[in-house]
């Protein structure tokens, strides 16, 4: 999966922004997706980074339905946690290899839902050990400056504090994030476009031992 690597380097050169509401501007735009033919359209987060914010205190949840993650994406800002509510009537078991954040949920039934919090910003990979066609990304942002790309291909990302910022464009299936410079002003509103390109298949993944899958996993479900 893309991975916004700039990310992992962010808590180093990262501002933090206090600033009134009336002294913040508005990012608006359009993202181009070019994607394989007969590919359908996957959700696109768009966000800023550049500067840090405290997190919501409302936690984010990832259901787990039908042998899926829903949704797949999430963006979260850094200090918040994810939930896993399992609605399948049968075991899951969530977990992340991703280097520096790594997770193991372990295995828990229909109706029971696990949490983990997320303080450092990053890209995790998130996948159930027990069924292999299951996976989600949770982009763990420094600030609450994102929003989720419309069907028409447009965003805006309001309560921008003024100063210059990168703006990231990104899909579970972008080759990598698209990304482009901008200038936000007081009160002021700020246009950019980008265009993101996204491959046809998702690379394959190993379970929680580092193993290959095995099958049939009818036992579970």
């Amino acid at each position: 999966m893309a991975r916004p690597g700039i990310l992992v380097a962010l808590a180093a050169t990262l501002l933090s922004v206090q600033t009134h509401a009336d002294e913040r501007g508005v990012v608006r735009g359009a993202v181009t997706v070019t994607r394989p033919r007969g590919l359908s359209a996957e959700p696109v987060v768009v966000y800023l980074v550049g500067f840090k914010e405290a997190p919501p205190a409302r936690r984010v949840d990832i259901l787990q339905r039908g042998k899926r993650f829903l949704p797949a994406l999430v963006a979260i800002t850094a200090g918040q946690s994810v939930g896993f509510p399992n609605g399948d009537p049968f075991l899951h078991n969530v977990f992340s290899p991703t280097p520096l954040r790594p997770f193991d949920l372990g295995s828990f039934p229909e109706g029971e839902s696990r949490a983990r919090p997320f303080s450092q910003p990053g890209v995790v990979d998130v996948f159930c050990n027990i069924h292999p066609e299951m996976s989600a990304t949770i982009l763990v942002l420094p600030n609450r400056r994102f929003a989720v790309l419309a069907r028409e291909g447009n965003f805006e990302i309001r309560g921008v504090p003024p100063g210059s910022w990168t703006v990231y464009a990104y899909s579970r299936r972008a080759r990598r994030p698209a990304r482009t410079e901008v200038t936000v002003t007081a009160g002021g509103t700020a246009a950019v476009a980008l265009s993101l390109e996204e491959r046809a298949v998702q690379p394959a993944h190993k379970n929680k031992y580092g193993e290959s899958y095995r099958e049939p996993v009818d036992f579970y479900r």
